[in-house]
Protein backbone atom coordinates (compact mmCIF):
# COMPACT_ATOMS: atom_id res chain seq x y z
CA UNK A 1 0.00 0.00 0.00
CA UNK A 2 1.63 3.29 -0.75
CA UNK A 3 1.31 5.54 1.94
CA UNK A 4 -0.42 9.18 1.15
CA UNK A 5 2.24 10.49 3.22
CA UNK A 6 4.77 10.44 0.32
CA UNK A 7 2.40 12.39 -2.13
CA UNK A 8 3.73 15.93 -2.80
CA UNK A 9 1.99 18.64 -1.26
CA UNK A 10 1.64 20.15 -4.33
CA UNK A 11 -1.59 19.38 -6.22
CA UNK A 12 0.00 20.69 -9.41
CA UNK A 13 0.38 17.28 -11.77
CA UNK A 14 3.59 17.69 -13.83
CA UNK A 15 2.92 15.89 -17.58
CA UNK A 16 5.56 13.44 -16.86
CA UNK A 17 2.31 11.87 -15.19
CA UNK A 18 -0.29 11.65 -17.56
CA UNK A 19 2.46 10.23 -19.48
CA UNK A 20 2.92 7.23 -16.75
CA UNK A 21 -1.08 6.88 -16.91
CA UNK A 22 -0.93 6.73 -20.50
CA UNK A 23 2.06 4.27 -20.97
CA UNK A 24 -0.07 2.14 -18.43
CA UNK A 25 -3.34 2.44 -20.24
CA UNK A 26 -1.16 0.84 -23.67
CA UNK A 27 0.42 -2.00 -21.81
CA UNK A 28 -1.89 -4.97 -22.26
CA UNK A 29 -2.54 -7.08 -18.44
CA UNK A 30 0.12 -9.49 -17.70
CA UNK A 31 3.11 -7.16 -19.19
CA UNK A 32 6.07 -7.75 -16.75
CA UNK A 33 6.46 -3.57 -16.58
CA UNK A 34 2.31 -3.14 -15.69
CA UNK A 35 3.06 -3.35 -11.78
CA UNK A 36 5.86 -1.00 -11.68
CA UNK A 37 4.52 1.51 -13.87
CA UNK A 38 1.24 1.06 -11.88
CA UNK A 39 2.94 2.00 -8.77
CA UNK A 40 4.68 5.19 -10.57
CA UNK A 41 1.62 6.46 -11.68
CA UNK A 42 -0.70 6.10 -8.55
CA UNK A 43 2.76 7.97 -6.68
CA UNK A 44 2.51 10.55 -9.30
CA UNK A 45 -1.15 11.29 -9.02
CA UNK A 46 -1.51 11.12 -5.38
CA UNK A 47 -1.06 14.83 -4.94
CA UNK A 48 -4.50 14.98 -6.71
CA UNK A 49 -6.20 12.67 -4.18
CA UNK A 50 -4.80 14.51 -1.54
CA UNK A 51 -5.81 17.94 -2.52
CA UNK A 52 -9.60 16.62 -3.26
CA UNK A 53 -9.36 14.89 0.26
CA UNK A 54 -8.45 17.96 1.61
CA UNK A 55 -12.11 19.25 0.14
CA UNK A 56 -14.01 17.25 2.46
CA UNK A 57 -12.02 18.22 5.86
CA UNK A 58 -13.96 19.85 8.47
CA UNK A 59 -16.67 17.13 8.26
CA UNK A 60 -15.99 15.07 11.48
CA UNK A 61 -13.71 12.52 9.61
CA UNK A 62 -9.89 12.89 10.50
CA UNK A 63 -7.64 14.31 7.10
CA UNK A 64 -5.67 10.97 7.20
CA UNK A 65 -8.52 8.83 7.25
CA UNK A 66 -10.15 11.02 4.38
CA UNK A 67 -6.94 10.47 2.28
CA UNK A 68 -6.75 6.90 2.61
CA UNK A 69 -10.36 6.68 1.09
CA UNK A 70 -9.43 9.33 -1.54
CA UNK A 71 -6.50 7.32 -2.33
CA UNK A 72 -8.65 4.04 -2.78
CA UNK A 73 -10.31 6.34 -5.28
CA UNK A 74 -6.96 7.22 -7.06
CA UNK A 75 -6.47 3.54 -7.19
CA UNK A 76 -9.57 2.37 -9.14
CA UNK A 77 -9.58 5.05 -11.22
CA UNK A 78 -5.95 4.42 -12.49
CA UNK A 79 -7.04 0.72 -12.74
CA UNK A 80 -10.22 1.38 -14.61
CA UNK A 81 -9.12 3.89 -16.83
CA UNK A 82 -8.79 3.84 -20.62
CA UNK A 83 -7.56 6.03 -22.74
CA UNK A 84 -8.92 5.25 -26.05
CA UNK A 85 -12.33 6.28 -24.95
CA UNK A 86 -11.03 9.98 -25.41
CA UNK A 87 -11.34 11.59 -21.84
CA UNK A 88 -8.14 12.65 -19.99
CA UNK A 89 -7.27 10.89 -16.36
CA UNK A 90 -8.13 13.93 -14.44
CA UNK A 91 -11.28 13.76 -16.47
CA UNK A 92 -11.62 10.55 -15.24
CA UNK A 93 -10.01 10.28 -11.91
CA UNK A 94 -11.63 13.33 -10.48
CA UNK A 95 -15.73 11.97 -10.47
CA UNK A 96 -14.02 8.41 -9.06
CA UNK A 97 -12.27 9.91 -6.29
CA UNK A 98 -15.11 12.21 -5.17
CA UNK A 99 -17.46 9.37 -5.68
CA UNK A 100 -15.55 7.40 -3.34
CA UNK A 101 -15.41 10.23 -0.77
CA UNK A 102 -18.96 10.75 -1.08
CA UNK A 103 -19.65 7.01 -0.29
CA UNK A 104 -17.33 6.96 2.82
CA UNK A 105 -19.53 9.81 4.18
CA UNK A 106 -22.87 7.76 3.46
CA UNK A 107 -21.85 4.64 4.19
CA UNK A 108 -19.49 4.17 6.93
CA UNK A 109 -19.69 7.46 9.26
CA UNK A 110 -23.24 7.68 10.38
CA UNK A 111 -24.25 5.79 13.52
CA UNK A 112 -28.01 5.10 12.57
CA UNK A 113 -28.95 4.61 9.07
CA UNK A 114 -30.92 7.35 7.47
CA UNK A 115 -32.14 7.93 3.41
CA UNK A 116 -29.71 8.78 1.21
CA UNK A 117 -31.40 11.83 0.17
CA UNK A 118 -30.77 13.22 3.98
CA UNK A 119 -27.28 11.79 4.26
CA UNK A 120 -26.69 14.21 1.29
CA UNK A 121 -28.34 17.04 1.95
CA UNK A 122 -26.96 16.93 5.07
CA UNK A 123 -23.14 17.47 4.01
CA UNK A 124 -25.00 19.89 1.73
CA UNK A 125 -25.63 22.04 4.37
CA UNK A 126 -22.58 21.25 6.55
CA UNK A 127 -20.65 22.98 3.70
CA UNK A 128 -23.32 25.57 3.04
CA UNK A 129 -23.26 26.75 6.83
CA UNK A 130 -19.40 26.95 6.21
CA UNK A 131 -19.58 29.06 3.00
CA UNK A 132 -22.32 31.33 4.30
CA UNK A 133 -20.26 31.54 7.49
CA UNK A 134 -17.31 33.14 5.98
CA UNK A 135 -19.59 35.46 3.41
CA UNK A 136 -22.24 36.92 5.63
CA UNK A 137 -19.46 37.05 8.64
CA UNK A 138 -22.24 35.71 10.44
CA UNK A 139 -24.01 32.03 11.49
CA UNK A 140 -26.13 31.67 8.35
CA UNK A 141 -30.37 31.31 9.49
CA UNK A 142 -32.33 28.30 8.13
CA UNK A 143 -33.49 30.67 5.42
CA UNK A 144 -30.12 31.52 4.39
CA UNK A 145 -29.28 27.87 3.63
CA UNK A 146 -32.24 27.29 2.00
CA UNK A 147 -31.69 30.00 0.00
CA UNK A 148 -28.38 29.14 -1.12
CA UNK A 149 -29.05 25.57 -1.51
CA UNK A 150 -32.38 26.07 -3.51
CA UNK A 151 -34.45 23.74 -1.59
CA UNK A 152 -37.36 25.05 1.20
CA UNK A 153 -36.66 26.03 4.77
CA UNK A 154 -38.59 22.24 5.88
CA UNK A 155 -35.83 20.49 4.02
CA UNK A 156 -33.14 22.55 5.60
CA UNK A 157 -34.72 21.42 9.07
CA UNK A 158 -35.27 18.08 7.60
CA UNK A 159 -31.83 17.90 7.07
CA UNK A 160 -30.99 18.55 10.22
CA UNK A 161 -33.21 16.35 12.03
CA UNK A 162 -31.35 13.94 9.88
CA UNK A 163 -28.02 15.38 11.13
CA UNK A 164 -28.35 13.86 14.93
CA UNK A 165 -27.83 10.20 13.28
CA UNK A 166 -24.40 11.35 12.12
CA UNK A 167 -23.12 10.51 15.75
CA UNK A 168 -24.27 8.54 19.18
CA UNK A 169 -23.71 9.07 22.66
CA UNK A 170 -22.15 6.14 24.07
CA UNK A 171 -24.58 3.98 26.91
CA UNK A 172 -21.47 4.29 29.45
CA UNK A 173 -21.60 8.37 29.55
CA UNK A 174 -23.11 9.11 33.45
CA UNK A 175 -27.06 9.85 33.03
CA UNK A 176 -26.28 13.36 34.89
CA UNK A 177 -23.74 15.86 36.03
CA UNK A 178 -23.69 14.04 39.51
CA UNK A 179 -24.78 10.82 38.52
CA UNK A 180 -23.14 7.60 39.21
CA UNK A 181 -25.38 5.58 36.70
CA UNK A 182 -24.97 5.36 33.10
CA UNK A 183 -27.63 6.16 29.87
CA UNK A 184 -27.58 2.52 29.73
CA UNK A 185 -29.04 2.16 33.35
CA UNK A 186 -31.92 4.18 32.54
CA UNK A 187 -33.24 1.70 29.76
CA UNK A 188 -36.11 0.02 30.26
CA UNK A 189 -36.20 -3.61 30.34
CA UNK A 190 -39.18 -5.94 29.30
CA UNK A 191 -42.18 -5.89 31.15
CA UNK A 192 -43.79 -9.30 31.72
CA UNK A 193 -47.03 -7.36 32.56
CA UNK A 194 -47.57 -7.43 29.04
CA UNK A 195 -47.30 -10.51 28.20
CA UNK A 196 -49.46 -11.78 31.07
CA UNK A 197 -52.07 -9.65 29.80
CA UNK A 198 -52.74 -11.07 26.68
CA UNK A 199 -52.23 -14.76 27.88
CA UNK A 200 -55.40 -13.56 30.13
CA UNK A 201 -57.15 -12.61 27.16
CA UNK A 202 -56.64 -15.38 25.37
CA UNK A 203 -56.97 -17.49 28.52
CA UNK A 204 -61.00 -16.75 28.75
CA UNK A 205 -61.73 -18.59 25.30
CA UNK A 206 -59.71 -21.24 26.01
CA UNK A 207 -61.37 -22.01 29.38
CA UNK A 208 -64.78 -21.92 26.91
CA UNK A 209 -63.49 -24.95 25.54
CA UNK A 210 -63.06 -27.08 28.25
CA UNK A 211 -65.80 -29.05 29.67
CA UNK A 212 -67.56 -28.69 32.77
CA UNK A 213 -65.66 -30.70 35.27
CA UNK A 214 -61.96 -30.13 33.57
CA UNK A 215 -63.11 -25.94 34.38
CA UNK A 216 -63.92 -26.99 37.60
CA UNK A 217 -60.35 -28.73 38.21
CA UNK A 218 -58.13 -25.70 37.13
CA UNK A 219 -60.16 -23.70 39.00
CA UNK A 220 -59.72 -25.49 41.98
CA UNK A 221 -56.16 -25.84 41.11
CA UNK A 222 -54.80 -22.80 40.11
CA UNK A 223 -57.61 -20.28 41.55
CA UNK A 224 -57.74 -22.14 45.03
CA UNK A 225 -54.41 -23.12 45.55
CA UNK A 226 -56.21 -26.91 46.31
CA UNK A 227 -54.06 -30.22 45.95
CA UNK A 228 -54.77 -32.89 43.81
CA UNK A 229 -55.72 -34.65 46.19
CA UNK A 230 -58.12 -32.31 47.18
CA UNK A 231 -59.40 -31.81 44.76
CA UNK A 232 -59.94 -35.80 44.29
CA UNK A 233 -61.96 -35.50 47.44
CA UNK A 234 -63.99 -32.68 46.73
CA UNK A 235 -65.36 -33.95 43.02
CA UNK A 236 -65.21 -37.85 44.60
CA UNK A 237 -62.55 -38.91 42.45
CA UNK A 238 -59.37 -40.61 42.79
CA UNK A 239 -56.06 -38.91 42.92
CA UNK A 240 -55.11 -40.25 39.99
CA UNK A 241 -57.67 -39.51 37.78
CA UNK A 242 -57.85 -35.81 38.77
CA UNK A 243 -54.15 -35.81 37.62
CA UNK A 244 -55.03 -37.27 34.20
CA UNK A 245 -57.77 -34.99 33.60
CA UNK A 246 -55.60 -32.08 34.80
CA UNK A 247 -52.86 -32.90 32.51
CA UNK A 248 -55.03 -33.39 29.63
CA UNK A 249 -57.18 -29.88 30.60
CA UNK A 250 -53.73 -27.90 30.47
CA UNK A 251 -53.03 -29.44 27.04
CA UNK A 252 -56.25 -28.63 25.61
CA UNK A 253 -55.65 -25.06 27.11
CA UNK A 254 -51.88 -24.65 25.81
CA UNK A 255 -53.32 -25.83 22.31
CA UNK A 256 -56.35 -23.42 22.49
CA UNK A 257 -53.73 -20.31 23.91
CA UNK A 258 -50.85 -20.99 20.71
CA UNK A 259 -53.91 -21.21 18.20
CA UNK A 260 -54.93 -17.61 19.35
Amino acid sequence: MISVASSPSSTGLSDPASELITALSALPAGHPSRADLRDRAIEAWLPLARHLANRYSGRGEPVDDLCQVAVMGLIKAVDRFDAERGVDFAGFAIPTIVGELKRHFRDRTWSIRVPRRLQELRLAITAANSTLTHTLGRSPTVADIAAHLGVSEEDVLEGLEGARAYTATSLSVPAGDDSIATLGDTLGGEDAGFEIAELRVALGPALASLDEREQKIISLRFYGNLTQSEIAQQIGISQMHVSRLLTRALAKLRKQIDAA
